[in-house]
């Protein structure tokens, strides 16, 4: 099993190990609900190292990365900034979703999933060449996400220079400081950066985040964060087998530029045309009990499945996102433990900066 650079820190702190992807993380350090609220409230960091940065250089860049990918890279022109989008097969199922971010024209870096790294590197591959440009994973780079409404004036705190750059850094924009990437993305639906930086400076760089108030929080927190977020998970929301369309991520695809034929494309259009028949949605539970992952959905106009499903702390109810037809409204029912219990279907995010939105 695999192990990311800050594993002794994780034992230090009282990480409880998991196997993850095969990757050994910590779930929590004792408290998975004071981390998710730790989050909301505060400021809280996550050890995302078992995701793996890849940089792609070259003259054909930006071609290649507007053939792989179904958002459209055309529109980055500023050093460091970023979008989200997927990376598709032939039949517009989601190999990954992935983030992008511009150096310059004749050089990108994109985060791929630690679950998937190994198949993406494979396709990433062997697309690239047909094209002028080099793929480099990034294996010396640790990956640390801080999250919560005062995780960037603690970052500022932790690491001088950080504050004289990032001042004014916008979401999904990032800055340089020496060997350190700051971007303000992340996966809780809080304010936040994420640090990529050498792995001989990760824990030391981690005792900093600690020293100055910022709590390790774990794999638990971080699943029922980005759930309240209405954000999508690989392997729940979107398969191979699922296309962005229908696992509500139209808005990281681009079709404006008709002479972009990316990978997938054509399958996009033709489902488009024939019209889309699943779509994500959001759940909330009316009584008590938990929504599991692959319980059965029944709206008034045919059946689904629960793609991902928690409890909310910040809510104190249970949500879930579920795969249901396309005009599913108001109210459903859930199988749970052999009987049928009713929830309220809404538009996610269920919670973003600490705001209950349904």
């Amino acid at each position: 099993m695999q192990r990311t650079s800050l594993y002794e820190s994780h034992i230090q702190s009282g990480g409880k190990m998991v196997n993850f992807g095969g990757w050994e993380m910590p779930l929590n350090y004792g408290s998975q609900i004071h981390e998710h609220n730790q989050v909301r409230n505060d400021a809280g960091m996550f050890d995302v190292s078992h995701m793996c940065a890849v940089d792609i250089k070259g003259d054909d860049s930006k071609l290649f990365l507007e053939t792989l990918i179904a958002n459209d890279v055309g529109k980055l022109k500023v050093y460091g900034k970023a979008l989200y989008s997927c990376m598709l097969n032939e039949a517009g199922g989601v190999i990954d979703d992935l983030i992008v971010y511009f150096l310059n024209d004749e050089y990108y870096r994109i985060v791929i999933n630690a679950s998937t790294t190994e198949k993406d590197l494979d396709w990433i591959n062997s697309q690239a060449e047909k094209f002028d440009v080099t793929v480099d994973p990034q294996d010396e780079l640790a990956m640390i996400a801080v999250q919560g409404p005062n995780a960037i004036s603690k970052t500022y705190t932790a690491i001088p220079g950080v504050e004289e750059v990032c001042a004014g850094l916008k979401p999904f924009s990032a800055a340089s400081i020496g060997t350190l990437f700051v971007a303000r993305t992340g996966y809780t639906g809080e304010n936040g950066f994420e640090l990529m930086l050498p792995k001989k400076a990760a824990e030391f760089t981690w005792k900093m985040l600690l020293d100055a108030g910022v709590e390790p929080c774990g794999l638990g927190a971080r699943d029922t964060l980005r759930l309240e977020a209405g954000m999508s998970l690989y392997g729940s929301e979107m398969n191979e087998d699922i296309s962005p369309l229908e696992a509500a991520l139209s808005w990281t695809v681009d079709l404006s530029n008709h002479n972009r034929n990316f990978i997938g494309r054509e399958a996009l259009e033709n489902l488009k045309a024939e019209g889309l028949r699943k779509t994500i949605v959001g759940l909330v539970l009316e009584g008590k009990g938990v929504i599991r992952d692959h319980q059965l959905v029944r709206t008034s106009i045919g059946d689904g499945e629960i793609t991902s499903g928690t409890f909310s702390p910040t809510m104190g109810k249970a949500i879930a996102l579920a795969s249901v037809p396309v005009g599913s409204k108001e109210m459903c029912e859930i199988q749970m433990r052999n009987k049928w219990v009713f929830a309220k279907i809404v538009r996610p995010p269920f919670v973003r900066n600490n705001e209950v939105l349904v």
